[in-house]
C-alpha cells in the first residue's frame, strides 16, 4: 500500500501551489466572516464603505460592519471586497445589497452609514447615502473620521512648503505611471473588440 501511494503521489509540493494557497485563504475568509456574523447575532449594524483601485486598475469596494457585541463593546469588522464595474450610486447600492444578502444580513437593520465625501456616496442627491435612507430612515450618515483626519493632515501639510512639494511630486509621478485608472479597463475591452474584428475580417491570423 505504501509503495503504491508513494508511486502515485505528486512529485512536487502541492501545498505551496497558488491554487492550494488561494483555497486556504478563501477557507479562512469564510470562517472569519462566519464568526463575525455569529457575533453580530442578528442585531443592528452600521456599514463603513470605501472604494479604491487595486494594482490591476480595477475598481473595488470594501465593506466593514460596525456593531455592539454581547459584551457591550463596539466592534468594527471587515467582511468583504467587491469588484464594481460602475461607480454610480445605483451600482454601489446593488453591490452592498448583494454582499449583505450573501451573509443573510438585511438592509433594514442598517442603522448608520460611514463614507468619505465622494459625491456618489455622500451627496445629497442620488447618492448611495440617499438610496439607503429611502429604504431605511434611521440609517444616518456620518463622515468617516479617518477621512476627516486625512483632510486635517493635508491642510497642515499645505502650510509647509517642503511637504507640499514632496506630495505634488508624488502626485505627478503617479499620474504618469498610472494615467487614467478609470479608463484602463475600457481601453483593454476596446482592444479586445478590435482584435476580434480584425480576426473575423482576415486582417490578422492566429498560429
Amino acid at each position: 500500500m505504501g509503495i503504491v501511494v508513494l508511486k502515485n503521489a505528486p512529485r512536487n509540493q502541492q501545498m505551496t501551489s497558488p491554487k492550494i494557497q488561494k483555497d486556504i485563504v478563501n477557507a479562512c475568509a469564510v470562517e472569519t466572516v462566519k464568526a463575525v456574523i455569529e457575533d453580530l447575532d442578528g442585531d443592528y449594524f452600521g456599514i463603513l464603505i470605501d472604494e479604491y483601485h487595486d494594482i490591476a486598475y480595477k475598481e473595488q469596494m470594501a465593506l466593514a460592519l460596525r456593531y455592539v457585541d454581547r459584551r457591550g463593546i463596539v466592534m468594527e469588522q471587515f467582511i468583504g471586497i467587491v469588484y464594481i464595474r460602475n461607480t454610480s450610486a445605483l451600482s454601489l447600492k446593488a453591490a452592498v445589497d448583494s454582499l449583505l444578502s450573501q451573509h443573510s444580513l438585511s438592509p433594514s437593520y442598517v442603522y448608520g452609514q460611514c463614507y468619505d465625501r465622494a459625491s456618489n456616496m455622500q451627496g445629497d442627491i442620488s447618492s448611495l447615502k440617499t438610496l439607503i435612507q429611502q429604504e431605511n430612515l434611521v440609517a444616518f450618515s456620518i463622515h468617516c473620521f479617518a477621512h476627516q483626519l486625512q483632510l486635517t493632515l493635508i491642510a497642515v501639510a499645505k502650510k509647509i512648503d517642503n511637504v507640499t512639494w514632496l506630495f505634488n511630486l508624488i502626485a505627478m509621478v503617479l499620474n504618469v505611471v498610472g494615467a487614467s485608472f478609470e479608463r484602463e479597463e475600457d481601453i483593454q475591452e476596446d482592444q479586445v473588440e478590435k482584435l476580434q474584428e480584425a480576426l473575423c475580417m482576415g486582417e490578422l491570423q492566429t498560429c
